[in-house]
């Protein structure tokens, strides 16, 4: 480096503090930030030697932020978190899609030197619906759901449960939504059902980056109808000899048919049809029983009634004493009678 001619005696020449030969200004740095929709993002710019110069941020739209501690943009979401000689730090709240993009950070010296700070704005997804579970599903045939997620930026991934066993999904299509920025991803599963998938509940979950560590799911659970089917239980279980027996059927289908021994009910229940006795059928036994005697004896009453009579049934002829008729009045019938008796042959009765 050429200091210029040297005299003797005479120092050589040292150039300014200022000169760009013996310092150079340094470089502003930055980082990029990843924030979810609807959150805050913090943009930090530092120097280590400004050189008397401000730092300013600008937006995307390269929109002057803030220039040293001026607000140059009127939006109220930016605020001024910390502005030195060596950093200038901003923060954007309540985050949208469109915010989104390069933020450049600047140091006016000469020449222009500057950062760059890539914000990303993760889209979050909406809750998952289930689609193909509106009608019940015949057993053994192919149930066929699709579960939808739209919003997600970028696009979410979907998995599938029943029960606690996962499902395999059979295809994803991801289709970018209108606003050019967010997806909505669809997944689809096939699996056979049988009568034990019957309120089985199928769950659908989004993973995204932008739940952090959550997660959104939405459960449904299948209607299956299958054949019904019968089971004959005994209470006890070992009946003894005289004791109560009872059997209970229990029906198990879906949906029920009502039928004439229970309508509307797959569960039915009858006594034991056996000759034991209960108490209230020996009560019973015992009522009847007195019925019959009293009938029998008044039958046999009736009977010896009925011979008698027919045995005392005919004609009697008698022999009474003469004269009486003449008589004038009932003493004198009297003592004719008597005498007539006296003197006469004794009365005789003849059965015929």
């Amino acid at each position: 480096m050429d200091l210029g001619p040297k005299f003797e005696g005479e120092s050589p020449k040292c150039p300014p503090p200022s000169s760009p030969f013996l310092r150079a200004v340094s470089q502003p740095t930055t980082s990029d930030e990843t924030v979810v929709a609807g959150g805050t993002v913090v943009l930090k710019c530092q120097v280590e030697d400004p050189d008397d110069s401000s730092l300013q941020w600008s937006n995307p739209a390269q929109q002057t932020l803030y220039f040293g501690e001026k607000r140059a943009l009127r939006d109220n979401r930016i605020q001024l978190e910390r502005s030195t000689p060596n950093e200038l730090t901003i923060s954007i709240s309540d985050v949208v899609l469109s915010d989104e993009g390069e933020y450049t950070c600047s140091i006016f010296t000469m020449p222009v030197r500057t950062a760059k700070a890539l914000v990303t704005v993760l889209g979050i997804p909406q809750k998952p619906q289930i689609f193909g579970h509106e009608q019940p599903i015949d057993e053994e045939k192919i149930a066929r759901l699709t579960c939808r997620s739209s919003g997600s930026k970028p696009a979410a991934q979907l998995r599938w449960k029943k029960g606690n066993k996962e499902l395999k999904a059979e295809g994803t299509e991801v289709v970018e939504d209108s606003n050019g920025k967010t997806f909505t991803v669809s997944s689809r599963v096939e699996f056979r059902v049988t009568k034990e998938d019957n309120d089985a509940e199928v769950t659908c979950t989004v993973d995204h980056e932008s739940l952090q560590n959550s997660e959104r799911s939405t459960t449904q659970k299948l209607q299956v109808h299958y054949k019904p089917t019968a089971k004959i239980e005994p209470h006890p279980q070992y009946p003894r000899e005289g004791e109560k027996l009872q059997l209970q059927c229990d029906g198990q289908g879906n949906p029920v048919i009502p039928s004439p021994l229970s309508a509307f009910s797959p569960s039915i229940s009858w006594a034991d049809a056996s000759p034991v006795l209960s108490t209230s059928s020996t009560y019973h036994a015992v009522i009847g029983g007195v019925v019959a005697v009293i009938v029998f004896l008044l039958l046999s009453l009736l009977i010896v009634l009925g011979h008698y009579l027919i045995r005392h049934k005919g004609t009697y002829l008698t022999h009474e004493a003469k004269g009486s008729d003449d008589a004038p009045d009932a003493d004198t019938a009297i003592i004719n009678a008597e005498g007539g008796q006296a003197g006469g042959d004794d009365k005789k009765e003849y059965f015929i």
